[in-house]
């Protein structure tokens, strides 16, 4: 089963494939929004699918997206990097004639549920939030080796927690009597260093620090910041470039690259504000709550 991708009718309304265009997905995931292109692009359209994680780029190779139809098969072109080398792997595949690029800078819903290394504070898991294996940095690292002073910067950057100095303390003290390795341990060291009223809000006390912490893991921001310009580059002109951002760090980069290149004349903004989703999408994809879509054309 192929999951419902966020704001998936709002993508193909900005991207508008037309047949025997040709996308690049910088992120493709579990495979649903280059699905949908790919119905929009036949007979002879192309996608080129980026995924950073080695394991999602394998099941998604291995599953019915690859095996649908033959024709799928010879128009899907899988790669398995990081959307920061974009213009690099553009190149190695020869990818010409490039119609539009979508970034959904989401975590897959397979990161959170199955993946097991520690992305969801649900789930009693290592602490690892590694999109790529081979990247020596996990949370677990972070959370153990790190100066008390760096954990706090990076809570408070990247997690925007009002709490990051407690919290940080609160990390640095446990740690000095056992080594933190697990989402649970570190959920209750949260617990007990932020106060009582912050735990019963509508968002759970240690949404902010695993996000920060993934962020920090995966280099996420300065990737971003790197793959953009990238993006407009290689776009055709009238070709258009589509974001899909999740938290306000995101979507702050996003909108002042956007900004400066509307500033330079090369592109339109489609998109006076960002899309949300309905509250019919919300409805069926809670996890859709706080994306937000934003569109340009090259000029």
């Amino acid at each position: 089963m192929i999951h419902i991708p966020v704001l998936q009718r709002e993508v193909l309304k900005y991207l508008d494939p037309k047949p025997n265009e040709n996308f690049i997905d910088c992120t493709i995931g579990e495979g649903g929004h280059a699905l949908a292109i790919l119905e929009k692009n036949k007979p002879n359209g192309k996608v080129l699918g980026i995924e950073i994680d080695p394991q999602l780029y394998e099941n998604l190779k291995a599953s019915e997206i690859k095996n649908q139809k033959l024709k799928i098969k010879k128009r899907l072109i899988l790669v398995n990097d990081s959307f920061v080398n974009l213009k690099e792997t553009v190149e190695r595949e020869k990818f010409k004639s490039v119609n539009g690029i979508l970034f959904d800078l989401g975590l897959s819903s397979w990161h959170l549920e199955e993946s097991k290394r520690g992305f969801s504070f649900l789930r009693r898991e290592p602490l690892d939030m590694r999109y790529n294996l081979k990247n020596p940095l996990t949370a677990k690292k972070i959370v153990n080796c790190w100066s008390e002073k760096e954990i706090e910067k990076i809570l408070k950057e990247y997690g925007e927690e009002r709490f990051a100095r407690s919290i940080a303390k609160a990390i640095v003290e446990t740690r000095k009597l056992k080594s933190i390795e697990t989402t649970w341990q570190l959920v209750k060291i949260i617990k007990k260093a932020v106060p009582s009223w912050y735990r019963h809000r509508r968002i759970h006390f240690a949404t902010k620090t695993f996000q920060a912490l993934r962020i920090a893991v995966n280099n996420e921001l300065n990737n971003l910041k790197k793959a953009l310009p990238q993006a407009i580059e290689i776009l055709n002109p009238k070709g258009r470039l589509v974001v899909i951002s999740f938290h306000s760090l995101e979507d702050r980069i996003v909108k002042n690259f956007l900004k400066e290149k509307f500033k330079e004349n090369s592109i339109t903004i489609l998109t006076k504000k960002p899309i949300r989703p309905s509250k019919q999408e919300i409805e069926i994809n809670p996890r859709s709550r706080s994306a937000k879509l934003r569109a340009v054309l090259k000029i």
